[in-house]
């Protein structure tokens, strides 16, 4: 451990730190991408810790980067308070390809899948879409819960690529339900996890500028989301997909059609399914002019149909995600603030990684907490932009 001291001059208020915090000897006060809202935050740390100190062991290339952004700040002869109030940029190195026991490169396979849905090539999109499937199904068969988790957090926190993390999402959600709830055999789960990987191609580019625009649709844009189905079919057809129950669940994925499961088609059954996953994804993301829904609203949406009664589909995502799915940010009845890392024995008491305590600091360390205990009962959920400490993906995924 290499400490060294930070000048407390230079750490802005409401921005994430890109490194963790250490007081005297090493102790961890808060970790990379906490915000200090304040000056009070910060007496509070340096309460704990006497002073702040990053570790350059562990934070080097973030650190080096912090310094040099104030030195070319101070070389340009900005005024003092500029530097002190100066946004911090988090840099994220690649993601390395994934092993047999190391996470997903969760965004690689975000940038990819864009890429793929943006801009569809005949010579290549089979394969690649398979691939890029293939990797996504293994993972979610392996670590349900950990792709749930990566995939919510992913949606919550930007907007840039949401065509690609909310196809994601929607996938790993059918399977998940299609598999732990509704008992489909392969045969029928995977068609629906392909339909919704690509339900959305006929409109992935305006999706990514909707989820940035601020201003109502243009009559084209409105006309584009409307036949987005049908031309999500045209372009499948013409990459070389044949799957007709594939295709049919593409077709279908936006009718309204409330009713039993069993009086539809497999493929009608299949875009209802997608059609629910696709509204509580939806709910649960930022646009640049909304916030997004809490949890538990979005899955009172998928929960009801049209006619504001039950609806199968929605009742079975409901039962397979539980009412707090992981990634989901909650309250406890101790006051303490976590996410939710694993689903539990029923669906209001999953398993909870205690990250800020009763008083709204960070713990240091994450705090395991099993919610079917009483003291630790969920209370409410919290709003994603509400929590002022983040962790990376990978220590997430390690809870």
């Amino acid at each position: 451990m290499n400490l060294v001291e930070l000048n407390l001059s230079t750490i802005p208020y409401g921005q994430p730190i890109p490194f963790a915090l250490r007081g005297v000897g090493g102790g961890l006060l808060a970790n990379k991408g906490f915000v200090i809202r304040s000056a009070d935050d910060l007496r509070v740390l340096l309460a704990r810790g006497q002073a702040l100190y990053v570790d350059t062991d562990e934070s080097g290339e973030s650190y080096r980067a912090f310094l040099s952004q104030i030195q070319s700040l101070l070389l340009s002869n900005k005024p003092l308070n500029q530097i002190a109030s100066m946004t911090l940029q988090t840099t994220t190195a690649p993601a390395a390809a994934t092993q047999d026991n190391s996470p997903p490169a969760w965004r690689e396979w975000q940038l990819g899948l864009t890429q793929l849905l943006r801009t569809p090539s005949v010579a290549d999109f089979a394969q690649r879409f398979e691939d890029l499937f293939s990797a996504l199904n293994a993972y979610l068969l392996k670590n349900p819960d950990g792709a749930l988790l990566a995939l919510m957090q992913m949606s919550a926190e930007e907007t840039r690529y949401y065509s690609a993390t909310h196809a994601m999402l929607s996938s790993v959600i059918c399977m998940t339900v299609a598999r732990e709830t509704l008992r489909w055999p392969e045969n029928r789960v995977l068609p629906l996890g392909r339909a919704a990987l690509s339900m959305n191609v006929g409109m992935a580019q305006l999706q990514d500028e909707l989820a940035q625009q601020s201003t109502p649709l243009t009559p084209q844009q409105a006309q584009q989301v409307d036949q987005h189905s049908d031309a999500s079919v045209s372009i499948l057809r013409a990459m070389g997909i044949t799957d007709p129950l594939w295709l049919d669940a593409v077709r279908t994925h936006h009718h309204r059609a409330p009713g039993k499961l069993s009086e539809k088609t497999l493929a009608q059954q299949m875009a209802r399914l997608i059609q629910r996953s696709d509204i509580f994804g939806a709910r649960i993301a930022p646009r640049i002019n909304r916030e997004p829904m809490s949890v538990t609203s979005a899955m009172q949406a998928s929960y009801y149909d049209e006619t504001k009664s039950m609806d199968e589909a929605g009742a079975a995502l409901v039962k397979a995600l539980g009412i707090y799915p992981p990634g989901a940010w909650v309250k406890l009845a101790s006051a303490e603030i976590g996410v939710v890392v694993r689903r539990g024995a029923s669906a209001a008491s999953p398993r909870v990684a205690v990250l800020l305590n009763k008083s709204g600091m960070p713990t240091g360390e994450p705090i395991p907490r099993d919610t079917a205990q009483a003291a630790w009962k969920i209370v409410s959920p919290v709003a994603h932009k509400e929590v002022r400490v983040r962790l990376p993906l990978e220590k997430l995924l390690a809870l």
